[in-house]
């Protein structure tokens, strides 16, 4: 990632260029004493070339964990699926039940966490699968599955429902439109409900009323708006940054009537666009991280309260712009005006209630 004429191709995945973001300062850690519970990062390993991005990716525990360890106080992270990789799936077996693979991987990691051998952090305390809930009622034996290998960590489902006509968005792997007000969806959201398991959305903005929608609905759900709602910054939505700020602030005002819904802090590298990384010399600053991100951080917590927001590393995806350090310097940062209450709810107290982590 160097200075050059290349436009970052947003809402693509490529391994972090290790040489250009060593050109950071490194940062003193803010306020390391403060538990923080990440709640949205990934593990993987893909030997193949995946997604155009070229040879093996690797970030498995290892990995995870030399960023954890440069000086915040990550006491546990819940483990969220990528399943638009196919990361980890069984090979054999029926389709619906291959997804399995990847939760029984994400135990074996968290099992070796809670060993203590690896250090404090509890690595992957929550772990979020993937099951197809088109399936409807189908859906159920797979969810019950998967609740009976994961031995207690196992916290709910995300439902990758990002679509958008345009082309060069990138959607989820089988999102179609309106997705989650199907009625197959709907039977499948039943069965999910009725384990007590949490639903992690996954919309771009305009879609952000598919989720209101599924909220009233499913009162009794635990639903979670990851990326904060997906914002778009490229694309069609390329320079019409004031019209898309209103626009999902209108939505998420909507969607913050819906007592059964938290939103995930961060998220924003990929699909925001605020920072065409390949034409920078350098990584930002947390202080412009912070700068950039602060008017959407603040307005998720103005309209859902702190009881309703925490805060997500999506990493190794968000290692694209910056460092763990940097990342998490820069949400200290927007909220360094709350009082200490509020940054324990925002950093690990709503994340561990909303997740049920029992810390």
């Amino acid at each position: 990632m160097t200075n050059n004429t290349q436009t970052t191709p947003f809402g693509r995945y490529a391994p972090p260029d290790k040489a250009w973001l060593a050109r950071a300062e490194v940062e003193p850690v803010l306020e390391p004493e403060m538990p923080i519970v990440d709640t949205h990062h990934h593990q993987w390993y893909r030997p193949r070339p995946q997604m155009g991005t070229g040879g093996e990716q690797r970030y498995m525990l290892d990995e995870l964990l030399a960023d954890i360890n440069t000086g915040h106080n990550v006491i546990a992270t819940v483990f969220v699926e990528d399943s638009l990789t196919g990361n980890m799936l069984r090979a054999e077996g029926p389709e619906a039940f291959r997804p399995l693979g990847e939760v029984e991987f994400a135990n074996g990691i968290a099992a070796m966490s809670a060993s203590g051998n690896f250090g404090p952090t509890r690595v992957a305390r929550g772990i979020v699968g993937f099951v197809d809930l088109t399936l409807g009622d189908a859906a159920g034996p797979v969810l019950e599955a998967m609740v009976a290998a994961c031995g207690g960590r196992f916290k709910g489902v995300r439902g990758s429902g990002n679509y958008d006509a345009d082309p060069i968005i990138g959607n989820g792997k089988g999102a179609t439109p309106d997705m989650f007000r199907s009625a197959a969806y709907a039977a499948g959201m039943k069965k999910l409900v009725a384990l007590g398991l949490s639903f992690d959305a996954w919309v771009f903005h305009p879609q952000i009323d598919e989720v209101t929608t599924l909220a009233r609905k499913f009162p009794e759900a635990n639903i979670i708006l990851g990326h904060l709602g997906g914002i778009l910054g490229y694309g069609r939505y390329a320079g019409r940054k004031d019209e898309v700020f209103t626009d999902w602030k209108q939505s998420m005002k909507v969607l913050a009537g819906c007592p059964n819904v938290s939103v995930k802090l961060g998220g924003q590298v990929m699909r925001l666009a605020a920072f065409d990384y390949l034409r920078l010399e350098r990584p930002p600053s947390s202080a412009e991280l912070a700068q950039e991100w602060r008017p959407y951080f603040e307005t998720g917590i103005e309209l859902f309260g702190v009881g309703r927001c925490h805060f997500e590393s999506n990493f190794p995806v968000d290692g694209m712009l910056c460092s763990y350090r940097t990342l998490w310097n820069a949400f200290k940062r927007i909220v360094a005006g709350a009082s200490a209450a509020e940054q324990r709810a925002l950093f690990s107290g709503t994340a561990s209630r909303v997740y049920r982590l029992g810390i």
